[in-house]
């Protein structure tokens, strides 16, 4: 009976054509390889024009529009863009490989692209993630710092745009973005000028001067 067990589950392998990969603890090129090669539809939080998942651990805390910010289990701050502009122009990545910075990398997976870079500063890390038309900066510590980048992967990976929404919405001038030429594809490292602007993001979240109600603020997840 138990050959006849063990011979059925590795049939059932070879015949979903799955393989078990474990995520690394130190390897990051690794854990992204492995997250954003499998192409997901998994969606728990839902927008005008957009959806993506938040993994569990995390939650949402504030959101405007096109932004958002989520926090994991360990109180770091995830800073989040969708750039519905871009991914209705079908703006080209055009990120060049930083050979200073700690970590930089040129992604492509499953016909969406983007770049991860990562640089050290005052002995924290700031990550610059965009991927699939998204982008998540975030600062944290080396402890934090592979998890943070599965996270971020897990959610970038996920964010799937509604088009005939995003039509409506952008033909109608709708949506509100910034008039200068920015372009998600570029990093902002080098002259320190921050997509989500933190210290304005912060400010909000303590003053309450955002369009986020106490009613906004809700958990996607438990946080263990």
């Amino acid at each position: 009976m138990r050959k006849r067990i063990v011979l059925l589950s590795i049939m059932l392998l070879l015949v979903s054509g799955c393989s078990i990969q474990r995520l690394s603890n130190t390897d990051i090129s690794k854990n992204i390889d492995i997250i954003l090669s499998d192409d997901t539809n998994l969606a728990n939080v839902n927008f005008d024009g957009y959806e993506y998942y938040v993994p569990n651990g995390m939650r949402l805390i504030n959101k405007d529009e096109y932004n958002a910010v989520l926090q994991d289990r360990y109180s770091n701050r995830y800073y989040l863009y969708v750039d519905a502009i871009s991914y209705y122009h079908d703006v080209e990545n055009t990120y060049k490989v930083d050979d200073n910075a700690y970590f930089s990398e040129k992604l492509d997976y499953n016909k969406k692209t983007g770049y991860i870079e990562i640089n050290e500063i005052d002995n924290q890390y700031f990550i610059e993630f965009v991927f699939n038309y998204s982008k998540i900066e975030a600062y944290v510590s080396q402890e934090h710092l592979v998890s943070a980048v599965n996270n971020i992967c897990y959610i970038l990976q996920s964010v799937d745009f509604h088009d005939k929404v995003l039509e409506s919405l952008i033909g109608d001038n709708v949506l509100s973005y910034k008039e200068e030429n920015f372009n998600i594809f570029e990093s902002q490292s080098s002259d320190n000028d921050s997509v989500l602007e933190f210290d304005d993001w912060v400010d909000a979240d303590v003053s309450g001067n955002s369009n986020t109600t106490d009613e906004d603020i809700f958990q996607i997840n438990e946080v263990d």
